[in-house]
């Protein structure tokens, strides 16, 4: 019998998937459609009829911080996105904490994005009359349980599910907004709204208050980095990942504009349109019952929840990943690196990312709140403030590699681009901590804290067992021309 080809060792990953698969995990984590119906309200109460405007803002400032994640990703490609780029430039153990920001960030977006389809499934069932008397826990148990099954299966068939699942969604959302704009253009809104584009750059959004506003629209394009998990499953990563970062940033960016300009001028510009918006709990659900039909609304609720749960399964997808990369250099357990023999999963990684998870959401419910909502926000909060760490960490890292050590991997004059990404995401965290939010929100930024800290100890004090011997030869890690093909090179022994 012949030898087994390296792709069947029992620590790599299969490379089986497209552009439009890498696309497919970045887009469903970040979740469009899911942000565009929950987070502009804030920015509204903010700067009133400027939400456009944030969330254009949003999407360069965005743009920023994307650039160190699509250079390096023409680099290296690594299963731990930056837990694997920051352990090439600054060691195991830096790697380590940036691997450990990321999964603290997936996993709390997890939680987060499960309790938000509960939260609009139990809406669905309640609006229309099918379960009055629903408890958000039985929802919140269906998508778990859809989620670990799609889950387990390789990363192909999940990151077709993901791409289907959130641009079905979208494509509603965008219709719907196409709707409002027609109607609201053509004078037969339901509330007699005027095509005032003008009142969408009025002297509020000019004020300061702007600024503190895209601190929301930048936080809807969390998760767009989530292609880069996928690196050592593509098929041509140097191009393919790269591409679905930029695409996915583009992408989202040109639908939250669209839809926020949709539902800005759909409730109106005046003082009762802008209190309607701030006060919706579901913006396009009720546009839509508004100016189309309560089915039209009831439908986009759904769609709201099946949006969410296609995040809860990139969030878990992306996780797994992550961890099954860490076990695999050796940290934590070695275990956790083994993948599946007949389809290559990460199933032990899986399972842990998993019942996680769980005993998060149980935990919220029994220790802190009965309420989804508050758990959807309460871990969103917390997730989004440990990625911006992560975000900063790995600007930190790409100024390095790119421009101040070794040969020259991008050119001088792209180096104020991660410098301004740092400084955005400075004032993004600033923002976020001054002044004091309301209680439980002003303890948030002291749990993120406390997780990076933790992965510092953890970091000085673990020694890491020694990686499978395979595992060097499947951690994608490459440094070189970005024409080339990927090149395997061990990670480097911990700084």
């Amino acid at each position: 019998m012949s030898k087994p080809e390296p792709a069947e060792a029992g620590h790599r990953l299969r490379r089986n998937l497209s552009t439009w698969g890498a696309v497919g995990l970045s887009v469903a984590l970040l979740g469009p459609s899911m942000a565009s119906n929950l987070n502009p309200q804030e920015p509204a109460a903010r700067v009133g009829a400027g939400v456009p405007l944030v969330f254009l803002l949003s999407t360069v400032g965005v743009l920023l911080v994307a650039h160190g994640f699509i250079r390096m990703s023409q680099h290296m490609s690594h299963a731990g996105s930056l837990y694997g780029w920051i352990g090439a430039v600054f060691g195991r153990r830096a790697g380590f904490v940036a691997g450990w920001l990321l999964l603290g960030t997936y996993l709390a977006f997890a939680v987060t994005t499960t309790a938000g389809s509960a939260v609009f499934l139990s809406d669905f069932l309640r609006g229309t009359g099918v379960w009055p008397g629903v408890n958000w826990l039985v929802p919140a148990a269906v998508a778990f349980a859809g989620i670990s099954r799609l889950a387990s299966r390789p990363a192909r068939a999940a990151t077709r599910a993901l791409l289907a699942l959130e641009f079905a969604t979208m494509g509603l959302f965008t219709a719907v907004a196409a709707v409002v704009l027609v109607k609201v253009a053509t004078g037969g809104a339901p509330g007699h709204q005027r095509l005032a584009l003008s009142a969408l750059a009025s002297p509020h959004a000019a004020a300061p208050a702007l600024f503190s506003a895209v601190t929301f629209g930048f936080l809807s394009f969390a998760g767009f980095e989530a292609a880069s998990t996928l690196g050592e499953e593509t098929r041509d990563p140097r191009r393919a990942i790269p591409r679905a970062l930029t695409g996915t940033v583009l992408l989202a960016g040109g639908f939250f504009v669209f839809v926020t300009t949709a539902e800005t001028l759909g409730y109106g510009t005046d003082a009762a349109g802008l209190a309607r918006f701030t006060h919706s709990s579901s913006l396009v659900g009720d546009l839509a019952g508004a100016y189309i039909s309560p089915g039209v609304g009831h439908l986009v609720t759904a769609c709201a929840a099946v949006g969410a749960f296609g995040s809860a399964l990139a969030c878990a997808v992306s996780a797994s990943r992550l961890l099954f990369a860490m076990g695999r250099d050796g940290f934590i357990s070695p275990r956790l690196g083994d993948v599946r023999g007949p389809d290559g999963v990460p199933a032990r990684a899986l399972a842990t990312v998993l019942a996680a998870v769980a005993v998060g959401l149980a935990g919220a419910r029994v220790f802190a709140t009965p309420s989804a909502t508050d758990i959807f926000f309460w871990s969103a909060t917390i997730g989004s403030l440990v990625l911006l760490l992560a975000y900063a960490f790995t600007l930190v890292g790409a100024v390095k590699y790119l421009f101040l050590s070794g040969p020259r991997r991008a050119r001088p004059a792209e180096l104020p681009i991660p410098v301004a990404g740092l400084l955005f995401i400075g004032y993004v965290l600033y923002a976020n901590v001054h002044p004091a939010p309301r209680p439980p929100y002003d303890s948030f930024p002291y749990v993120a804290a406390a997780w990076l800290l933790a992965g510092v100890a953890a970091a000085l004090v673990l020694r890491p067992a020694p990686a499978p011997a395979d595992a060097a030869s499947g951690n994608g890690l490459d440094d070189g021309d970005p024409r080339e093909p990927v090149l395997p090179e061990p990670v480097p022994p911990a700084g």
